[in-house]
């Protein structure tokens, strides 16, 4: 069932513009990752380590992309310096589709502490964040991804282990 969520994620990230998306591996992301790598309409370039991913989105919309980054809540830390000098600084609008880690309905128990400072840290930098909670959130990816070009800013979208348990 995953997969087919999966699918209506990309599915409306391409309708809706997305050409370029770069991802670090990710255990409840993994679906979106497959479906994304075997598209042909986007092009998929896997990333190291979040920052990383976040300076060839940067690179990809300078070239006239529209990018994406799909990565785990737990490197939010690692990218507030990307996030703040690069991403925000030249207003290149990312979406950021991010597996909230730490949640309810986490089976990882060392995964709960940066789940206490993930909106925090995007409330302090300022970056409006959507949570995908349960079935039928995902209806608004596409205002999402359609505020994101507007406003020319990152966003976060937060999908957690219950979001993706009812599917």
């Amino acid at each position: 069932m995953a997969s087919n969520i999966s699918e209506r994620i990309v599915d409306d990230m391409i309708a809706h513009g997305i050409d370029f998306v770069t991802s670090v591996p990710c255990k409840q992301l993994a679906g979106v990752i497959e479906y994304v790598g075997n598209n042909d309409k986007v092009m998929h370039v896997p990333s190291n380590k979040e920052d990383e991913g976040m300076g060839l989105c940067a690179g990809a919309y300078m070239g006239g992309k529209r990018p994406c980054i799909i990565m785990q809540n737990t490197a939010i830390g690692v990218t507030v310096n990307t996030l703040a000098t690069l991403i925000q600084y030249y207003q290149f609008p990312l979406p950021m589709l991010i597996s909230y880690r730490g949640e309810l309905g986490e089976p990882v128990a060392c995964q709960v502490e940066m789940a206490l400072h993930t909106k925090a840290l995007l409330d302090q930098l300022h970056i409006p964040t959507f949570h995908f909670h349960k079935k039928g959130d995902e209806a608004e990816l596409g205002d999402i991804l359609k505020y994101t070009q507007m406003s020319k800013k990152p966003t976060a979208i937060l999908t957690d282990a219950f979001f993706w348990r009812t599917a």
